[in-house]
C-alpha cells in the first residue's frame, strides 16, 4: 500500500491530472507547496504519493527504493483512472530531486502518461557520489560491486570525512535501500541510470528542469539534466533557473513560485 493525497480541482467534467512524487529523502507533504496547491488552483487534479523508499513507505511499511519506477507508477495510474473526474488522456507525472530520474524512468515504460516533468533532471544518480571519489565514475561503480575491496572502502571513508553531504547521502542511502555498507549502497544506486538507453523509450513530451548551481553535480562538466535532455528522443524542453532569478539551487527552493508557474505554463501548453 502507498500513501498519498488527492487534490480535486473545482468544477464538473474530466480534468487534466498531475501525479507528483518526491525523491531521495523528500515527503509527499512537501509537494503541497511544490505545485500541488497551485496546480489545483489552475484546474488540475493533483495526486501526490510516497513511493517505495520514500518517507511513509519506508518508515511505516519498510518498502525500499527500486529503480524500475514504472512498476510503482503503473498501479497508481490503475487507481487514478477509475475516477470519472480524471481525463485519462491528460495525465502527467512530475518527480522532484531523485524523482528527476524516477519519473522519466516510469515514462519510458508507461504509455498512459501524456507528459513527464523532471525537477531536476537526473541521468545517472550515482554520479553525485562518485564525483567525490579519486576514481573515474565507471571504475568506482565497477569496484563497488566487488565482494571485498578494502582500498575502495578507505576511499569512501576519506570522502565521507571531507563532505557532510556525502555522509548524509551514504547514511540515508543505506537506510532506504537496506544495504549494509556504503560500497553496497553505491553499487545499488548505480542502477538508477539511463546509461541503459531507456531514456530513448520515452514517447511523451518531457520537461527537464535544471538549476545552474545544482549542488550535486560538477559545474565543470555537462550537468545531469543536460545529459538526460541530450539522450531524449521524444519532444523535449530544457528549463534553466538562474542565480538572478533566485532559482539556481537544487530544485529551486529560492524561486519556488516561479518554478511552479513555469512548469504549469508548460503543462498548459502540452496536455
Amino acid at each position: 500500500m502507498l500513501r498519498g493525497y488527492f487534490y480535486r480541482a473545482a468544477g464538473e467534467g474530466p480534468k487534466p491530472t498531475l501525479v507528483m512524487h518526491n525523491g531521495f529523502d523528500g515527503a509527499a507533504e512537501e509537494l503541497h507547496f511544490f505545485g500541488a496547491l497551485g496546480g489545483q488552483e489552475r484546474g488540475y487534479h493533483i495526486l501526490t504519493f510516497d513511493g517505495p523508499g520514500q518517507c511513509a513507505a519506508i518508515h511505516r511499511d519498510g518498502l525500499t527504493f527500486r529503480p524500475d519506477w514504472e512498476n510503482v507508477v503503473g498501479p497508481v495510474l490503475d487507481i487514478l483512472t477509475q475516477d470519472q473526474g480524471v481525463d485519462p488522456a491528460r495525465i502527467a507525472l512530475l518527480g522532484v530531486s531523485l524523482g528527476g530520474f524516477l519519473a522519466p524512468r516510469a515514462a519510458a515504460y508507461e504509455p498512459r502518461l501524456a507528459a513527464v516533468v523532471a525537477v531536476d533532471g537526473v541521468f545517472d544518480a550515482a554520479s553525485a557520489l562518485t564525483v567525490h571519489l579519486p576514481l573515474p565514475h565507471d571504475a568506482a561503480v565497477r569496484r563497488a560491486t566487488s565482494e571485498h575491496d578494502e582500498e575502495m572502502d578507505r576511499m569512501i571513508a576519506d570522502a565521507r570525512a571531507r563532505s557532510p553531504i556525502l555522509r548524509w547521502a551514504f547514511d540515508h542511502g543505506r537506510y532506504v535501500t537496506r544495504t549494509s555498507t556504503d560500497r553496497q549502497f553505491l553499487a545499488e544506486y548505480a542502477r538508477y541510470s539511463f546509461k541503459d538507453g531507456s531514456a530513448g523509450n520515452i514517447i511523451c513530451p518531457v520537461l527537464v528542469c535544471e538549476a545552474t548551481d545544482g549542488l550535486f553535480y560538477s559545474a565543470t562538466e555537462e550537468s545531469d539534466p543536460r545529459k538526460l535532455y541530450r539522450h531524449l528522443t521524444a519532444p523535449k524542453t530544457l528549463l534553466s533557473f538562474t542565480e538572478e532569478e533566485g532559482g539556481d539551487a537544487h530544485c529551486h527552493p529560492g524561486a519556488l513560485r516561479l518554478a511552479v508557474a513555469r512548469i504549469f505554463d508548460w503543462l498548459d501548453d502540452t496536455i
